[in-house]
């Protein structure tokens, strides 16, 4: 179903950016000023290049976060923490309908968990050794359900989709933008200026910055989802005191990579702009979601 709604995905994308284009009459437009570009030829390079970063860094994710954060995979238990580590997320994996995971312990004192992998039976689960140390048991399991909740919605597959849409996106406009300022506004009239390059540079920049929005605006919304799956698996209650008491250590510093934080339960609260770009929602506001969510 996910391989589907990969080609149907950039289908759409391709279908729709033509259709806007003729419409509009751009390419007529382009032509009329001796911009000779084949957008269409264009469009399925960049999608190419756009999914093909983003699935390549979704096969390799899990290979990635071992490296990054230093995880150790629990392979056999060699202690009762371990063993009731691995013994919770069977349990919680089994009751999702997931493959069960490989889990692992990464060093840091911050409290922290991520998921990981490129699908929903293949996937990592790891906690760090501070969360462990200084969570209640039935807290820890709590996490490890959210985390679980990730995994069983497909949460990595469907932001490599959405990165993949945004990267075609982004790799289009910029070189269209260069090719356009290129031809009309330095009249290049064979190959590449060097303001083709310059521009689409810039604007590959500029554009993806503010893209990242969308796949930010994503990762915060699926962590709500995930806090709702983590409230079936071990209970509204215990979900709720696992992220008040993520609350309580919010001004630690957390020690997850940055190609990690999505992925992670925890991250640094934002103010302002800077909020925009921000991979978790405020953690009163999950809490206020799990609170009302209980009520009804």
């Amino acid at each position: 179903m996910r391989i589907l709604l990969f080609l149907a995905t950039n289908m759409a994308v391709m279908i729709l950016a033509s259709v806007i284009f003729k419409l509009f009459g751009l390419e007529g437009f382009l032509a009329q000023n001796g911009v000779d570009l084949n957008l269409s030829s264009l469009l399925i390079f960049c999608a190419v290049f756009g999914f093909g970063g983003s699935l390549i860094s979704l096969f390799l994710s899990k290979w990635m976060a071992k490296r990054s954060t230093g995880t150790h995979i629990i392979e056999q238990a060699h202690s009762r923490e371990e063993q009731w580590l691995l013994n919770t997320v069977a349990e919680l994996a089994q009751e999702a309908g997931v493959g069960m995971p490989e889990v692992g312990i990464f060093p840091s004192e911050a409290a922290n968990a991520f998921a990981t992998g490129w699908n929903r039976n293949e996937a990592l689960v790891a906690v760090s050794s501070g969360l462990l140390q200084r969570f209640k048991p039935a807290e820890v399991r709590a996490v490890l359900a959210h985390e679980i909740g990730h995994v069983a919605n497909g949460d990595m597959i469907t932001l490599t989709l959405i990165q993949g849409v945004v990267n075609t996106f982004v790799m289009f406009l910029a070189r269209v933008i260069g090719h356009t300022v290129d031809r009309v506004v330095f009249k290049t009239e064979r190959g590449f200026g060097i303001a083709y390059y310059v521009v689409s540079i810039a604007a590959e920049l500029l554009l993806g910055f503010l893209a990242s929005m969308i796949v930010f605006k994503f990762s915060r919304w699926r962590e709500y989802r995930a806090d709702a799956a983590g409230a079936r698996l071990a209970g509204s209650a215990a979900m709720i005191a696992a992220l008040q008491r993520l609350r309580a250590e919010q001004g630690l510093p957390q020690d997850l990579p940055a190609e990690m934080t999505a992925f992670g339960i925890n991250e640094q609260l934002k103010q302002g702009f800077s909020a925009l770009f921000s991979s978790h929602p405020p953690l009163e506001d999950r809490i206020r979601a799990l609170q009302q969510g209980a009520g009804r």
